[in-house]
């Protein structure tokens, strides 16, 4: 086995995995990253060597990772879609799973979501539950970090319902909005994620933030913030469901899913766990005002669209 000598990061030119780069960079750590986007916009100049998954030869996969002392796993698919899916996600982390256990790395964190379950009715649950059960079956000692909702200046949820509520009269929930979810801010799992590399155990910890809100309180609080308060009313979820996706077609995107708006409702990004992370929803859209729904977000422009920044999709 190689000496170890560096942290791989999946998704580095992305979202959370970006924070977590970072976070390992200013620890004073060589930094790798596998990405489907190795032709993007690099953040981190030549700090950051990009490879490609190569998840159609094993053996590239495992050479790209042999000599990494922790891999930090946020690979997964928001949605079905012909270019990509939840079955092929799967399929794909198990063959990343199983060629860092052939490198020798050392310890993966990996990123989950809040009350995964293999018997869950949504196929995105089931999928993350699958995921947990493939990496236990591997025999890596790892860290599984559960976030319920991320926010960030890159963030999808948070930023495009600040979009919508800039750019539409009012504001609809689904049924009562009474389900809760507590989102924690990306910087703080990115730190949570690297100091769960310094463990040797095995652990699955509920990543959430500082502060629970029911989706209707969550959408006031955006509103408040940025300046633009809308009536919030409740709609029927088939009809909310059936809103969301024409908005997404006149867009060119997908704004929301049935598995997003049925696991919501049933209160799976709740949990009732200790806070892992500290900054304050609240606070971080009050300081980021002008910035948080500026524009829209879009999904799918950033898994067409290889080579922009992330950050301008």
């Amino acid at each position: 086995m190689s000496s170890v000598q560096f942290h791989m990061v999946t998704g580095a030119f992305g979202f959370s995995g970006k924070y977590v780069a970072r976070r390992l960079l200013e620890a004073g750590h060589e930094v790798r990253t596998l990405t489907n986007s190795p032709h993007r916009s690099n953040p981190f100049g030549g700090k950051v060597k990009a490879f490609p998954y190569n998840f159609d030869d094993p053996e590239k996969l495992a050479e790209s990772l042999r000599g990494a002392a922790v891999l930090y796993n946020n690979y997964w698919v928001r949605f079905n879609h012909p270019g990509f899916s939840y079955a092929r996600a799967v399929e794909n982390s198990r063959v990343l799973f199983e060629a860092a256990r052939r490198a020798g790395v050392r310890r993966v964190v990996h990123i989950s979501i809040t009350n995964p379950s293999e018997d869950s009715p949504f196929e995105y649950f089931r999928g993350k539950a699958l995921l947990e059960r493939l990496l236990g079956e591997s025999g890596i000692p790892h860290s599984i970090l559960r976030p319920a909702v991320l926010f960030g200046k890159e963030d999808i949820l948070i930023n495009n319902i600040a979009w919508f509520l800039r750019h539409f009269p009012v504001f609809g929930v689904f049924g009562t909005g009474q389900y809760k979810l507590e989102p924690i801010y990306v910087d703080d799992l990115a730190a949570l994620a690297v100091h769960e590399a310094q463990r040797t155990e095995n652990r699955t910890l509920d990543a959430i933030g500082p502060e629970c809100y029911t989706y209707r309180e969550l959408v006031q609080a955006v509103g408040e913030a940025i300046g633009k308060k809308r009536p919030i009313v409740p709609v029927p979820p088939a009809l909310g469901y059936a809103v969301g996706s024409l908005v997404g077609r006149i867009l060119g995107d997908v704004t929301i899913t049935h598995d997003e708006v049925e696991g919501l409702m049933a209160g799976l990004l709740h949990t009732g766990s200790p806070p892992l992370g500290g900054t304050l929803l609240s606070e971080w859209v009050r300081e980021h005002a002008e910035l948080v729904g500026s524009r829209y977000h879009s999904e799918l422009a950033r898994r067409t669209d290889r080579e922009s920044p992330y950050e301008k999709l």
